[in-house]
């Protein structure tokens, strides 16, 4: 056994010191986003800007936006909306 495999084996172990309370979110990840996966893309300053200005307009978040944006599209395709927001 590798010494890397040996530290690997003891970091498994439960209740090793030092390991997180079960449920905790990992560090540097808040517990909202926890299991979630990021998705982004690459836009104009511009559109940036007016999402940003609607989701100040409609009192919600750029997440929620896109959140409803993204069902509207899987619905347009026939595919089921997964209500993400």
């Amino acid at each position: 056994m590798s010494r890397f495999d040996a530290i690997r084996a003891e970091r498994a172990k439960p209740g090793t010191v030092g390991d997180p309370p079960a449920g905790a979110a990992p560090l540097g990840r808040a517990p909202a986003r926890v299991g979630k996966k990021a998705v982004g893309g690459y836009f104009s300053p511009q559109l940036s800007q007016a999402l940003n200005i609607l989701a100040l307009e409609q009192d919600t978040t750029l997440q929620a936006l896109l959140g409803e944006a993204i069902d509207d599209l899987m619905r347009k395709y026939g595919k089921h909306p997964f209500g993400e927001r």
